[in-house]
């Protein structure tokens, strides 16, 4: 039986890699895969295909999935406002014509757009005028797209909507994954920041004297203290132990009030909220999918059938989980199973309900594996969309990026097993 449900895995791999069918669908379809395989009854209180994997399963990550919408609506506001352009006005000014000044201001503002929401969002809003910004100073367009990812991707242990995703897929307390995110920012950050300085001077510069404008017309400029808006929540959340929700509206709230007329606020508020739906969307429907996969992986059927072949190709130790997982970081790309975001959260709730390895060293080993998907797999929409608007092939910026991630990833691994194995 155990087999036959990772042969499904397989399959669903498949789908998603040939893109015959979108990722979320996909696990949808594997979750039902995996519930007949494991011998569910079809209804029931419990541990039913209809009740536990769709309907309980289908909610299971609504906490993210309230985040992810208000991240998303947070991150309209900073772009109707003119509070990501701002910012990115702001540096390329202090900049001048130093390529690597430029590129380390643009990749300080991606961190920070990339701690409010995640995914192609944060690129947009640091990118669509950092870049060519980057471009016309003398960057490298690979370079130019990179750096915007480097800096969304070292942002991404400060992104709230990713700890209650951690959270609510893992099982894990809120404080426990924000220990390991926090951990990770140092790697990120270091990481980027030599992405930058190396890769600027390696690849040298070459000024374009025509680059084209924003595909966004020009917003305008918000006042200096309105660009405290994406340290707000941060500060909350890691300063005074604000839970994630109230931590986001708070920033959402400070982002109308400190850039909006009185009496607009409703128009705005509203306005900008229809938008982050259309943002917030195809996560949330992917959350969907994946809170349908982790409960039927923790069907009783499915764990019995997968912990033994799981704990028996499990690295047994801390120095084999480190070098074993350090290598396969590649399996974390092109939604491999070792992306949380895709089948590694079926992959997860195995190592979790199985109990092979302790929670927090779970958490630690997807986070680290996030870190390198959220930046050099070329079918994530932020990849896509910068390689894009940088005028470059996405497989570009991952060979470009991915010797920097694959150290972040492997440097999360190894203090994973240093301090939970």
């Amino acid at each position: 039986m155990g087999y036959a449900i990772l042969a499904l895995m397989v399959v669903g791999v498949v789908l998603m890699l040939t893109r015959v069918l979108p990722t979320a669908f996909a696990l949808a379809l594997l979750a039902l895969g995996i519930a007949i395989l494991a011998g569910a009854p079809l209804t029931g209180d419990e541990n039913s295909i209809l009740t536990t994997v769709l309907q309980t399963g289908s909610a299971a990550l609504a906490a993210t999935m309230i985040a992810v919408l208000l991240g998303s609506w947070l991150g309209t506001l900073m772009d109707d406002t003119g509070i990501a352009a701002t910012l990115v006005r702001r540096i390329v000014e202090f900049g001048g014509e130093r390529p690597s000044v430029v590129a380390l201001g643009v990749f300080a503002v991606s961190i920070l757009c990339g701690s409010i929401t995640g995914s192609a969002p944060a690129a947009m809003l640091a990118g669509v005028v950092g870049i060519p910004a980057m471009i016309a100073v003398g960057v490298n367009p690979v370079v130019a797209g990179g750096t915007v990812l480097m800096g969304v991707g070292a942002g991404s242990p400060l992104e709230l909507p990713v700890w209650q995703f951690l959270s609510d897929a893992l099982g894990a307390p809120v404080d426990e994954v924000r220990t390991v995110m926090i951990r990770l920012f140092p790697f990120a950050l270091v990481a980027g920041i030599a992405y930058v300085l190396v890769e600027t001077r390696r690849r040298g510069a070459r000024h374009a004297w025509a680059v084209r404008a924003p595909v966004r017309g020009r917003r305008g400029t918000a006042p200096w203290y309105a660009l405290l808006t994406p340290i707000v929540p941060i500060v909350l959340a890691l300063g005074f132990s604000v839970p994630i929700v109230p931590s986001l509206l708070v920033g959402v709230v400070f982002a109308l009030v400190t850039t909006t007329r009185p009496g607009t606020y409703g128009e705005r508020a509203l306005r900008s909220l229809y938008r982050a739906f259309d943002t917030a969307g195809p996560p949330i429907v992917l959350f969907i999918a994946i809170g349908m996969l982790l409960a039927a992986v923790k069907l009783p059927g499915a764990e019995s059938a997968l912990t033994p072949i799981v704990s028996a190709v499990s690295p047994g130790n801390a120095v084999l989980f480190a070098v074993v997982f350090a290598i396969l970081v590649p399996l974390c790309l092109f939604r491999g199973p070792l992306n949380v975001f895709g089948l590694g959260a079926g992959v997860a709730g195995v190592l979790v309900s199985g109990g092979i390895y302790p929670l927090p060293a779970v958490v630690g080993l997807m986070a680290s594996y996030n870190q390198v998907f959220g930046v050099s797999d070329p079918t994530s929409t932020q990849t896509v969309w910068a390689a894009q608007y940088a005028g470059v092939r996405p497989e570009r910026a991952m060979v470009s990026t991915l010797p920097y991630t694959w150290v972040v990833g492997a440097a999360g691994i190894v203090l994973t097993a240093i301090l939970y194995l």
